[in-house]
């Protein structure tokens, strides 16, 4: 018993996890971790962060150490003959240098370096951004399927009622049989409307799926967000979105933090106009073995050659250099590498100004788009009300014997219609506040 209460159980959890419905919140939040976009940008970022690291290091010396072995066989020239000289050497280094001035050229391209890795981080943002853009969109137009499912249910309930009020009248014989026919055929219509509705939800839902890019789809589900009936005006003017969008919004921080890049790009080319002093220290050592005798003398005096170990204790030696490279003539190749910087830096200031332009239209569309879906939303609203009590009438008329079934026919359609415009406009008010809203810093959320 208690390992099948164990199973009912587990059984239990796996229904709960396979029916969770996630949130716009959850959504986007998933989408931004895992998209592969954003993360094929996260590894840029890295590279830059890369590049910053490597620029820093610079200002540390470089160090080297070598080690050489040499055998050669054969005859020298020795005065006017030549002499036997088979010969083993070796010999090692360690030396150090580094970098003393060049007017701080290395400051100047950690500057460099460190617009670029801002300005990577914010196409991350920017790529975020739109991302959650389009999450939002089919989130809500998946929240508007499920409301036109809901008015269609409601629909398929007037049209069963109608088809069992005819139902009835034609067996007592009040009505004719053509009125229980157009009865069932409206209740068939509106069945067909409510599944290609339900369709839609599934299409819909597959489709933010597909955004997500989620490999397992069929029990994917959002919450049932509960939009309010009464909408109100936004009242922000286009002038106060926009002073906030141009200091938030990363695509126009991406753009400044490159127009700063190219500036610091000019000073570090300027500075190879500059000489540059370059300190160098080092020890070493060798040792030489001839190898067809161990006489190092003459041959009326005989010295006997010395170790390893002794030849490199005696042969010892340390160096310390200062030099300074002056540039007197590269070919003018640093004058037109100062002037290619400050074409890109031309280059990034348009580009600014494209991005300020994007988001200007932007926000204008939007604003458009909130005034105008406000205004259908409560044309809509009105026309909703209309066609309500146009129905309740042709219901009345109907059954006092006045109006056909196909009077009342005309005027469920015509509030079906009514009722989904009403959504439609609801959703799309929804959408452009929201999107109005995120240009103007505030999260998306419902």
């Amino acid at each position: 018993m208690k390992k099948v209460w164990i199973v009912v159980f587990g059984l239990t959890c796996l229904g709960l996890s396979a029916q969770k419905k996630w949130s716009l919140r959850e959504c986007v939040d998933y989408a931004t971790q895992h998209n592969l976009q954003v993360i094929q940008n996260e590894y840029s970022k890295q590279i830059q962060d890369n590049n910053l690291k490597i620029a820093k290091k610079n200002y540390l010396p470089s160090v080297s150490a070598s080690v050489g072995n040499t055998v050669s066989f054969g005859q020298t020239s020795f005065g006017t003959g030549s002499l036997r000289n088979d010969r083993f050497s070796n010999s090692s280094n360690i030396g150090a240098d580094i970098l003393v001035y060049n007017n701080r050229r290395l400051e100047k391209t950690i500057r460099k370096v460190e617009f670029d890795v801002e300005a990577s981080q914010y196409d991350i943002e920017t790529i975020k951004n739109d991302i959650s853009l389009q999450i939002a969109q089919q989130y809500l137009t998946t929240l508007l399927n499920k409301e036109i499912v809901k008015i269609s249910e409601a629909a398929v309930e007037n049209a069963q009622k109608q088809f069992d009020r005819a139902k009835i009248t034609t067996q007592v014989g009040t009505t004719a049989q053509t009125v229980l026919a157009e009865a069932e055929a409206a209740w068939a219509r509106e069945k067909q409307n409510l599944k290609t509705a339900e369709i839609n939800v599934g299409r819909s839902l597959f489709a933010l799926a597909q955004l997500l890019q989620l490999q397992e789809y069929k029990d994917f589900d959002v919450d049932d967000v509960s939009v309010p009936d009464q909408l109100t005006p936004e009242l922000k003017s286009v002038d106060e979105v926009l002073a906030t969008a141009y200091e938030t919004q990363p695509q126009v921080k991406a753009a400044e933090s490159r127009i700063r890049s190219a500036q610091a790009q000019i000073e570090v080319d300027k500075t190879a106009f500059y000489p540059s002093l370059t300190a160098s220290a080092g020890v070493g050592s060798f040792y030489n073995n001839l190898l067809n005798t161990n006489n190092i003398g003459s041959a009326l005096l005989y010295i006997p050659e010395k170790g390893f170990f002794t030849q490199y204790k005696d042969n010892f030696g340390q160096q310390a250099a200062v030099s300074l490279s002056i540039p007197v003539f590269n070919k003018g190749i640093t004058k037109l590498q100062v002037e290619q910087s400050r074409i890109n830096e031309s280059a990034a200031k348009i580009t600014l100004e494209q991005q300020k332009q994007t988001v200007r239209q932007n926000v204008q569309k939007a604003q458009f788009d909130v005034d105008a879906n406000y205004e259908i939303y409560v044309s809509s609203v009105e026309a909703e009300k209309s066609t309500k009590l146009a129905l309740e009438f042709a219901d009345k008329s109907y059954a006092a014997g006045r109006s056909t079934i196909y009077d009342v026919n005309v005027a469920r359609n015509n509030y079906a219609n009514a009722q989904g415009s009403v959504a439609q406009a609801k959703f799309n008010y929804l959408f452009s506040l929201k999107l109005l809203n995120f240009y103007a810093g505030i999260p998306l959320s419902l």
